[in-house]
């Protein structure tokens, strides 16, 4: 099995290598670029932020070689009692929605609302396909949830947090795509040493590899961008795979991880809303930028 992955990592990594000029060069020729207007971006030139269609690609062609590969020589069942087939439809019916959404804010820009409609779609996808957050409260509490509205919605807000969380740390060269590779080696870790579930493994090691293959792209200073395409593709996914991970599994390292490692994206989301309401004195506030974020901190403290 392993060695099978190791070659799915590879090919993430190659195809987002590979890919990710082009994108460079789509983005220039459609106007997707992010122009430095003002004070809150730390850019200096004008760049294109296409470069998560990159991460998909690669991310894509990973997963189906290797759930087709491991299909044929190693038996891999996703139609079983699992229901994994409807889950992973389930997920990448998120995947589209969200690559539409955020495709469209980084060509032209559309509402902060509409944005989190799109990603909000994305999360009641996966979560009806069965990914559910249950099992956490049947390990911590020794029992799970019995209304499965409370399922639903705690899972879609979970989803739907985390991929904000992500998006709003892509300020800096590097930053979210960094944190994703590391958020992916430790959940990878974790699920490897746990006993988790393979798809979730795969997925992992699929979204790890692409991220490398971009990354090089993404050094100070970028080439090229993940937008709000790549960023909000990037806290789906590891929203939802650390669900899928943890689903089974009885082990409090297991329920308690994915809290530890997506802390700071999280923690610094949740500081951003109450500053701006505060700030504005309005819930509308919540969707304006400004440059009070942790990486935003760190970068003046370093001037």
């Amino acid at each position: 099995m392993w060695g099978d992955i190791a070659i799915a990592f590879l090919l993430a990594f190659i195809t987002a290598y590979v890919v990710t000029p082009y994108t460079i060069r789509f983005a220039h020729k459609i106007g997707a670029v992010d122009v430095p207007r003002d004070s809150r971006r730390v850019h200096a030139k004008t760049t294109p932020r296409l470069g998560g269609l990159a991460v998909i690609a690669g991310f894509i062609v990973s997963t189906f070689y290797l759930f087709a590969i491991m299909s044929i020589e190693q038996g891999l069942t996703l139609i079983d009692s699992n229901n994994y087939h409807i889950q992973l439809i389930g997920f990448f019916t998120g995947i589209l929605i969200l690559t539409i959404f955020c495709f469209i804010d980084d060509k032209r820009g559309i509402p902060p609302l509409v944005k989190l409609l799109g990603q909000t779609l994305a999360a009641i996808a996966v979560t009806y396909s069965g990914v559910r957050i249950d099992q956490i409260f049947a390990t911590t509490f020794g029992g799970t949830i019995t209304s499965e509205l409370l399922s639903f919605i705690i899972t879609v807000i979970w989803i739907v947090g985390i991929t904000n969380a992500i998006n709003l740390i892509d300020g800096l060269d590097g930053l979210s795509s960094g944190i994703g590779i590391i958020s992916c080696i430790s959940l990878l870790i974790i699920f490897a040493l746990n006993e988790s579930s393979v798809i979730a493994i795969i997925l992992i090691t699929a979204i790890a590899g692409s991220l490398l293959g971009f990354i090089p792209f993404n050094f100070n200073s970028a080439k090229t961008f993940l937008g709000d395409t790549g960023s909000n593709f990037l806290g789906y996914c590891l929203a939802v795979i650390s669900i899928i991970g943890i689903a089974k599994t009885y082990t409090a390292v297991v329920v308690i991880a994915p809290l530890i490692i997506f802390a700071i994206p999280l923690l610094d989301t949740s500081f951003a809303i109450i500053r701006r309401i505060i700030k504005t004195r309005s819930f509308k506030g919540v969707f304006q930028g400004d440059k009070g974020h942790l990486h935003h901190k760190i970068l003046m403290a370093r001037l």
